[in-house]
């Protein structure tokens, strides 16, 4: 259900790289023209682009790892917030337990 979404934003993301990769494309045309650098600026821009689109399409294996970590995080903060409370209401009831044989002893029980 997800999964639609995700394809969304990560199509969008492609999008705006080669958008700006075809805007610095034609810069580099006169760029090259005026330098005669070759190939080399228009190939960094295609690589730039391509290495950002391989990016984009493989980073949701690192969201679920980090969304799993976070995950794991929560439960385990959970599990010691859950411990702290029935440590305390065990130290309550020691305590009346305590008060009650105080109290019996005093009586003569």
């Amino acid at each position: 259900m997800n999964q639609p979404r995700v394809n969304d934003s990560k199509t969008a993301t492609t999008a705006i790289i080669w958008a700006f990769a075809t805007g610095m494309l034609a810069i580099c045309i006169p760029l090259v023209a005026l330098t005669g650098s070759g190939v080399i600026l228009p190939l960094a821009v295609l690589l730039g682009a391509s290495g950002g689109t391989a990016v984009v399409w493989r980073s949701d294996r690192n969201r679920n790892t980090f969304k799993l970590t976070n995950d794991i995080s929560q439960l385990q903060q959970r599990i010691v917030d859950l411990e702290t409370i029935c440590s305390s209401d065990e130290i309550n009831l020691q305590k009346k337990l305590e008060q009650v044989e105080s109290r019996d002893s005093l009586i003569g029980r």
